[in-house]
């Protein structure tokens, strides 16, 4: 008992430590607030594992910078939306993306009628590349050499940009 109650001081001693570490991971006081209460849960979830040795601070703030890092992945998979229509016209977009408008729907029309305008060679590099393909991804599923691929989202961009231009 006594090994335990040395833990949890060492624990409520560093709570402060964490609250500054916390407010500059996530730049806001709640979001802060709950991410030491997240991390000091974890903490004494996780008592067992910790070996006497080791530096008792550098563990805690370790857990509680894996935790800000979870979270944001998980927010960030949560906020996109994954195209999976055949002709990949469609952006990936966050959720909060202004479609609800008519405007925001015109706009995405106008982009999609911009992109299904340009030739194969130009519109299925650049849609897969939009999809989160990365370059050498594409380059073999079209079986065109790197700098070829590159060179073609480049154009596509460019051209689109130029279509667009009054959107800017």
């Amino acid at each position: 008992m006594a090994n335990s109650s040395s833990f949890i001081n060492k624990l409520l001693g560093l709570q402060g430590n964490l609250m500054n570490f916390a407010y500059q991971l996530t730049s806001n006081r709640e979001t802060a607030e709950d991410l030491v209460q997240d991390t000091t849960l974890k903490v004494l979830d996780n008592e067992e594992k910790y070996v006497d040795n080791v530096n008792f601070k550098g563990w805690v703030m370790t857990i509680m910078r894996n935790i800000f890092i979870n979270n944001y992945r998980r927010q960030v998979r949560s906020a996109t939306i994954i195209d999976t229509t055949e002709d990949l016209y469609h952006l990936n977009i966050s959720q909060e993306s202004g479609l609800e408008t008519p405007e925001g729907t015109f706009a995405t029309k106008e982009i999609a009628k911009a992109i299904s305008d340009f030739t194969d060679d130009y519109r299925v590099p650049f849609s897969m590349y939009v999809a989160g393909y990365k370059y050498s991804e594409i380059a073999e599923h079209m079986n065109l050499p790197l700098g070829t691929v590159k060179s073609r989202i480049f154009f596509a961009r460019k051209r689109l940009q130029e279509t667009l231009k009054d959107y800017r």
